[in-house]
């Protein structure tokens, strides 16, 4: 599949590619697992090679990730958990939408601000923060930012890689690995600061 997409990618006029950004941009929030990342690396080649300017496809990436955030923020702050009951949204459990919860509920803000980066749960986290009520503008605007950063990283890594763009998949794909372990850890971290924290709290006279 990802295959035939990229050869479809490669035959589309400038303007197409504009649109096609946007569209893969949108849809991982909403029909995960999509291979967005990697396509956009993809896209990343074109604008190595002068077909793309660099600041439109920015924008329009940013602009999609926004609008797929939003919808499925909507989806979640209008129907909550009624959408996991009835199967609209297949890929996310209820067992994963409470995990996700949780996450809101010890780090805010933090969740929006990461939620880029965290491959294969970012349609889950922009469910849960309609599903938790967190504010709208100030949601949409750290995801935004998010959104901004990650696109950039991943079009400039395609502009540098150009014919090599497959080895994002590769970098990708250890990049997920890696950012589970970091955040593993800093969790564990946290809860073993804490921990200490009120031990010595309670061993104060």
């Amino acid at each position: 599949m990802l295959e035939t997409l990229i050869i479809f990618l490669q035959h589309l006029p400038w303007e197409l590619v504009f649109v096609a950004t946007v569209v893969i941009t949108f849809t991982e929030h909403l029909f995960p697992p999509a291979p967005s990342d990697v396509l956009l690396v993809f896209i990343g080649t074109l604008v190595g090679m002068h077909i793309v300017g660099f600041a439109p496809i920015l924008v329009l990436s940013t602009i999609g990730s926004t609008i797929g955030f939003s919808t499925a923020y909507w989806l979640g702050y209008r129907y909550g958990h009624g959408v996991v009951q009835r199967g609209w949204l297949p890929f996310i459990t209820e067992e994963l939408l409470q995990k996700v919860e949780r996450w809101f509920a010890r780090y805010h803000d933090w969740i929006i601000v990461g939620n880029r980066f965290l491959a294969g749960t970012r349609a889950v986290i922009a469910f849960a923060a309609g599903v938790v009520r967190m504010p709208v503008m100030r949601t949409l605007v750290l995801s935004t930012i998010s959104s901004l950063v990650w696109n950039s990283i991943l079009i400039y890594a395609g502009s540098i890689l150009g014919t090599n763009w497959k080895k994002a998949d590769t970098i990708l794909s250890a990049y997920g690995t890696g950012i589970t372990i970091l955040i593993v850890g800093i969790v564990l971290a946290v809860l073993l600061r804490k921990y200490v924290q009120k031990k010595r709290g309670n061993g104060k006279p």
